[in-house]
């Protein structure tokens, strides 16, 4: 049943990813398009296209975690025992699951300061919908590294 629902959640997220990439190119595509022809654009493709740059992002980093392909320092797995290597991992996730509810807290709280002041991102879109990847993205980047803290993949030699 957990691994159902983990399976859905990977699906939904890569979909996610995906549709956000497919807006940007189409996007970013008819916005040379406007311009290069028609000596015009649409305002707020630029404004716009900057806020998905950070979905695009957010959303890839989601992904890493999912895969535990995140950049990593691999010192330790040459030098030392798999215990001990499996030891010092599974105290890197618990600081990364940390570093990612921290991060994700006080990006919560810029999302509702945002909503509160009503602050406008780009035409009549409130700056609180662009933020909210924020918070979402490493508030799941938490969910990804405590599922791998508790059940980590297996040790790879370098």
């Amino acid at each position: 049943m957990v691994k159902r629902f983990l399976s859905y959640i990977d699906r939904l997220e890569d979909w996610f990813l995906v549709s956000l990439l497919i807006v940007m190119i189409l996007l970013a595509v008819s916005q040379i398009i406007y311009r290069n022809i028609f000596d015009g654009g649409i305002i707020w493709a630029d404004p716009l296209l900057r806020v998905l740059v950070l979905w695009v992002a957010l959303a890839g980093a989601v992904i890493a975690t999912r895969t535990d392909n995140h950049i990593r320092i691999d010192y330790f797995t040459r030098y030392f025992s798999e215990k001990f290597c499996s030891c010092i991992q599974r105290l890197v996730y618990m600081f990364c699951v940390a570093v990612c509810v921290l991060i994700s807290w006080h990006a919560a709280r810029f999302v509702m300061d945002e909503y509160e002041y009503g602050t406008i991102a780009f035409g009549s879109v409130p700056s609180w919908v662009t933020a909210i990847i924020i918070p979402v993205g490493f508030g799941l980047m938490a969910f990804r590294y405590l599922l791998l803290f508790i059940s980590p993949p297996p040790m790879v030699d370098p």
